[in-house]
């Protein structure tokens, strides 16, 4: 669900949403890491000024912690 999101959260910032990805990979049964992948002009806008798009996106996804009973650690990343 965090993952889906994060995703379409994502799609609507950049200005090259084709080439978003997001992965998902569960270090343990509780918490998991889920990376953004998505073009070099893109990650500036989806960090954001002093880095608060990238905190509001994770504050929100705290909140699938209470759902989901899992916690999250959200990268973001720029195709090389």
């Amino acid at each position: 669900m965090a993952e889906k999101f994060i995703l379409e959260f994502a799609r609507l910032i950049a200005d090259k949403p084709e080439e978003i990805e997001v992965s998902r990979r569960d270090i343990d049964e509780t918490f998991s890491e889920i990376t953004l992948l998505a073009n070099k002009i893109d990650t500036g806008k989806l960090i954001g000024k002093d880095g608060k798009m990238i905190s509001s996106l994770k504050t929100i996804i705290t909140g699938c912690k209470a759902k989901e009973k899992r916690s999250y650690r959200v990268t973001i990343k720029s195709h090389e």
